[in-house]
Protein backbone atom coordinates (compact mmCIF):
# COMPACT_ATOMS: atom_id res chain seq x y z
CA UNK A 1 0.00 0.00 0.00
CA UNK A 2 1.58 3.60 -1.17
CA UNK A 3 2.22 6.16 1.92
CA UNK A 4 -0.31 8.70 0.46
CA UNK A 5 -0.61 12.57 -0.63
CA UNK A 6 2.71 13.75 0.83
CA UNK A 7 1.43 17.80 2.08
CA UNK A 8 4.14 20.34 3.01
CA UNK A 9 2.92 20.93 6.37
CA UNK A 10 1.18 19.04 9.30
CA UNK A 11 -0.76 19.44 11.54
CA UNK A 12 0.81 20.98 15.64
CA UNK A 13 0.25 23.21 18.11
CA UNK A 14 0.86 26.64 17.29
CA UNK A 15 4.34 27.87 18.84
CA UNK A 16 2.61 31.46 19.31
CA UNK A 17 -1.02 30.96 19.86
CA UNK A 18 -0.83 27.44 21.69
CA UNK A 19 -3.41 25.94 19.48
CA UNK A 20 -4.02 23.67 16.84
CA UNK A 21 -2.43 25.20 13.28
CA UNK A 22 -0.83 24.35 10.80
CA UNK A 23 2.98 23.97 10.48
CA UNK A 24 5.11 23.98 7.17
CA UNK A 25 7.10 20.64 7.18
CA UNK A 26 9.26 22.07 4.27
CA UNK A 27 10.20 25.41 2.52
CA UNK A 28 7.08 26.97 0.80
CA UNK A 29 7.79 28.75 -2.13
CA UNK A 30 5.75 32.19 -2.96
CA UNK A 31 2.22 31.03 -5.21
CA UNK A 32 2.15 27.36 -4.13
CA UNK A 33 -0.99 26.19 -3.54
CA UNK A 34 -0.73 24.22 -0.37
CA UNK A 35 -4.43 22.46 -0.85
CA UNK A 36 -7.49 22.74 -2.59
CA UNK A 37 -10.23 21.77 -0.05
CA UNK A 38 -13.86 20.57 -1.22
CA UNK A 39 -17.05 22.91 0.28
CA UNK A 40 -19.95 22.04 1.41
CA UNK A 41 -22.15 25.15 0.16
CA UNK A 42 -25.24 26.48 1.97
CA UNK A 43 -27.53 29.07 2.72
CA UNK A 44 -26.05 31.38 4.90
CA UNK A 45 -27.68 31.65 8.62
CA UNK A 46 -28.63 27.96 8.75
CA UNK A 47 -30.00 27.75 12.30
CA UNK A 48 -28.52 24.03 12.30
CA UNK A 49 -25.31 24.97 11.58
CA UNK A 50 -25.13 27.48 14.06
CA UNK A 51 -25.76 25.71 16.71
CA UNK A 52 -22.44 23.33 16.33
CA UNK A 53 -19.53 23.43 16.22
CA UNK A 54 -19.03 23.20 12.68
CA UNK A 55 -20.21 27.26 12.71
CA UNK A 56 -16.10 27.53 13.86
CA UNK A 57 -14.90 26.50 10.37
CA UNK A 58 -16.70 28.27 8.37
CA UNK A 59 -16.03 30.43 5.02
CA UNK A 60 -18.06 33.27 3.49
CA UNK A 61 -19.19 31.82 0.25
CA UNK A 62 -21.04 34.87 -1.14
CA UNK A 63 -23.89 37.31 -0.62
CA UNK A 64 -26.07 34.63 0.14
CA UNK A 65 -24.31 31.21 1.42
CA UNK A 66 -21.21 30.14 3.54
CA UNK A 67 -19.16 27.13 3.20
CA UNK A 68 -18.07 24.30 5.42
CA UNK A 69 -14.17 23.88 4.15
CA UNK A 70 -13.65 19.98 4.49
CA UNK A 71 -9.73 20.12 4.48
CA UNK A 72 -6.72 21.26 6.34
CA UNK A 73 -7.50 24.83 5.12
CA UNK A 74 -9.67 25.07 7.96
CA UNK A 75 -7.22 24.66 10.51
CA UNK A 76 -5.11 27.82 9.57
CA UNK A 77 -5.20 30.13 12.42
CA UNK A 78 -5.30 33.73 12.19
CA UNK A 79 -2.64 36.51 11.40
CA UNK A 80 -2.58 40.35 10.20
CA UNK A 81 0.91 39.10 9.25
CA UNK A 82 -0.82 36.22 6.65
CA UNK A 83 1.06 34.09 4.44
CA UNK A 84 -1.88 32.42 2.88
CA UNK A 85 -4.43 33.79 0.78
CA UNK A 86 -8.13 31.99 0.59
CA UNK A 87 -9.86 31.92 -3.11
CA UNK A 88 -13.03 30.37 -4.36
CA UNK A 89 -13.08 28.04 -7.04
CA UNK A 90 -17.01 28.47 -7.13
CA UNK A 91 -17.09 25.86 -10.41
CA UNK A 92 -16.04 23.53 -8.48
CA UNK A 93 -17.25 24.47 -5.20
CA UNK A 94 -13.56 24.28 -3.87
CA UNK A 95 -11.63 26.51 -1.65
CA UNK A 96 -8.02 27.43 -2.62
CA UNK A 97 -5.18 27.98 0.15
CA UNK A 98 -1.83 29.43 -1.67
CA UNK A 99 0.95 30.90 -0.42
CA UNK A 100 1.83 35.18 -0.24
CA UNK A 101 5.07 35.02 0.77
CA UNK A 102 7.99 32.29 0.97
CA UNK A 103 7.37 30.18 4.10
CA UNK A 104 10.06 28.39 5.78
CA UNK A 105 10.22 24.89 7.31
CA UNK A 106 8.95 25.26 11.05
CA UNK A 107 7.13 28.81 10.50
CA UNK A 108 3.42 28.31 11.22
CA UNK A 109 0.67 29.03 8.20
CA UNK A 110 -2.09 32.09 8.78
CA UNK A 111 -4.63 33.38 7.23
CA UNK A 112 -5.95 36.64 7.71
CA UNK A 113 -10.01 36.09 9.05
CA UNK A 114 -10.82 39.96 8.63
CA UNK A 115 -9.70 40.43 5.59
CA UNK A 116 -7.20 43.31 6.81
CA UNK A 117 -9.15 45.33 9.00
CA UNK A 118 -8.33 45.24 12.27
CA UNK A 119 -10.95 43.09 14.44
CA UNK A 120 -10.38 41.25 17.96
CA UNK A 121 -11.10 37.87 17.05
CA UNK A 122 -13.76 36.09 19.49
CA UNK A 123 -11.76 34.64 22.50
CA UNK A 124 -14.01 31.27 21.99
CA UNK A 125 -12.22 29.98 18.90
CA UNK A 126 -8.73 30.25 21.02
CA UNK A 127 -9.49 27.31 23.73
CA UNK A 128 -6.18 24.54 23.20
CA UNK A 129 -6.76 20.84 21.87
CA UNK A 130 -4.83 19.25 25.09
CA UNK A 131 -5.32 16.47 23.19
CA UNK A 132 -2.54 17.33 20.13
CA UNK A 133 1.18 17.27 20.92
CA UNK A 134 3.68 18.57 18.39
Amino acid sequence: MGEGIKLPFRVGISPTLHIRGLIATEDIKKGTVIERCPAVVYKRDDEHVEKTIFSRYIFDWDDEHDSLVLGYGAVLNHSYNRNVEIDFDYGKKEVVFTTIQDVRSGEELFLNYNDDEPNPIDPKYLVPDKRLKN
